[in-house]
């Protein structure tokens, strides 16, 4: 008797993205993304005054946006190690037994808090869509799904063909769509410039990082673009 249960589908069908070419990231849809790193201040250090005018001004901001915006906040639990094997290094560096014997006690205190307490390192993103015109899609390079899963299936191939054959032009129509997702970006940098915060677009290499973080948590060994 015939089997009747249904493939698997792969992970890579559910995810939204097609290709990440020079830092915007092109959704299968066809839409584009452009995420932005922005940097944080500490509201409660600020006067009554200055909150108030902090968030008059963001509201502002808000109001005269005529596309939707998405906050994005990445807590994670702070890598320590790259940190332990710069003071072994220091370590083993030092020339008196006084110096080595209080690193290797502070590296011990380090390790063992650590242990015990989870250190978060929190990042903020903000990321600017833009919808081509008529549903455009960007003809397709291939090969960035299959980055999220290097070790995991075979089926990185069907994952690259799954949505078939684009319907752009080329490179001019991509580059045309790209200027005009940076103006919102621009808008969006003012905007938050205002109220003194400082905002960075993600190239194309972070955001294979920060999408590979996503759908992969707890795996360090990023795949390189």
């Amino acid at each position: 008797m015939a089997s009747t249960r249904a493939a698997a589908k792969p992970t890579q069908d559910f995810v939204p993205i097609q290709e990440i070419r020079d830092g915007v990231a092109i959704l299968k849809n066809g839409d584009l993304r452009l995420v932005l790193l922005v940097s944080s201040l500490n509201f409660a250090l600020k006067s009554a005054d200055e909150q108030t005018a902090i968030l008059l001004q963001f509201q502002n901001f808000l109001n005269s946006l005529d596309f939707h915006l998405q906050i994005f906040i990445e807590s994670r639990r702070l890598d320590i190690k790259p940190y332990l094997r710069t003071l072994e290094e220091r370590l083993l560096a030092q020339t008196t037994d006084l110096m080595r014997v209080q690193v290797r006690e502070y590296i011990e205190f380090i390790k063992k808090f650590t242990e015990s307490t989870d250190i978060m390192a929190k990042s903020f993103f903000v990321v600017v869509p833009y919808s081509p015109p008529f549903g455009a899609n960007v003809r397709r390079r291939g090969g960035l799904l299959s980055r999220f899963w290097p070790r995991r299936s075979g089926r990185g191939e069907s994952a690259r063909t799954a949505a078939g054959p684009s319907g752009m032009a080329g490179g001019d129509e991509f580059d045309e769509h790209r200027v005009q997702l940076e103006q919102r970006a621009g808008v969006v940098e003012q905007g938050f410039g205002a109220v003194g915060l400082r905002v960075a677009p993600l190239g194309t290499e972070e955001l294979v990082e920060l999408y590979f973080k996503i759908f992969n948590p707890g795996e360090s060994d990023i795949p390189t673009v």
